[in-house]
């Protein structure tokens, strides 16, 4: 009895390790590949194909895959410090957008992709830079990206890359070129300040000047002219007011307009 009971034992711990053998098989056999990935399958080191999307089955030991993420990947270049054409040293942080169009190229050619396409970037980074000058560089950052990733793409395209896009993320400059371009714009404001004051005089000029040609055609309008000021004098609490002999009869209404305003 007791020998059938140790038989028994035995029997289900067999079974339950043949089990626990079983499920780690099948879960070393059973790869889920996402929409977003593709997987090469190697056997014994050979290339099968490239499997997925969905379950995808392989042999243990005997098959082995490689995944690769066909999104796009955002790769931040190391800062590079460069020189321009006109011998300004600047250093320079940028961005790559990448993905993999070929998972099995890529897999046959390049082993860590990311950083090879980020070296790539940053060497073809300090070449472009380097013919070009410092104004250039400022005013036309996004030309000099699209040129940097049309350059780095056509290298990368036989690794199934593709490139879609570089960023200037920021340009540094020394301090003490900073501080030169902040004088020169403070100068030129100050520049463009003074003529706009200066246009300004000239365009009162002209009229003061065609107000004087006018007057002198017309005594009348001097005379009224002269009494506007008057009276603009007699609104404020002045007590005498002096006017020129000529002026007599013009006297005599601003002294009527205090007497009514007392």
């Amino acid at each position: 009895m007791i020998l059938q009971i140790v038989e028994q034992v035995a029997f289900a711990i067999l079974v339950l390790f043949a089990v626990i053998v079983l499920v780690v098989i099948l879960s070393s056999a059973i790869r889920i590949i996402p929409e977003y990935q593709r997987a090469v399958k190697f056997r014994l080191g050979r290339v099968v194909g490239v499997v997925g999307p969905g379950l995808v089955f392989i042999i243990p030991i005997i098959e082995t895959i490689m995944r690769y993420d066909l999104r796009i990947e955002v790769v931040d270049v190391p800062a590079q410090r460069a020189l321009t054409k006109d011998n300004v040293e600047v250093t320079i942080d940028a961005a790559i957008y990448l993905r993999v169009i070929d998972a099995l190229k890529t897999a046959l050619t390049v082993r860590n992709h990311v950083p090879a396409v980020a070296i790539y970037a940053a060497s073809t980074l300090r070449d472009v830079v380097g013919m070009v000058d410092l104004d250039t560089l400022l005013s036309h950052r996004d030309e000099i990206a699209k040129r940097i990733a049309s350059i780095v793409d056509e290298h990368v395209t036989p690794w199934g890359i593709k490139v879609t896009a570089v960023a200037i993320k920021d340009i540094k400059l020394p301090e003490v070129l900073l501080r030169a371009m902040a004088s020169q714009a403070e100068a030129e404001r100050v520049r463009r300040a003074k003529i706009t004051l200066a246009s300004a005089e000239y365009e009162a000029s002209k009229i003061y000047l065609e107000a004087a040609e006018r007057y002198s055609q017309n005594p009348t309008a001097v005379q009224l002219r002269m009494i506007d000021a008057l009276i603009e004098i007699a609104r404020e609490h002045n007590l005498i007011i002096v006017t020129p002999p000529t002026m007599e009869y013009v006297a005599l209404p601003v002294a009527i307009s205090k007497k009514e305003q007392k």
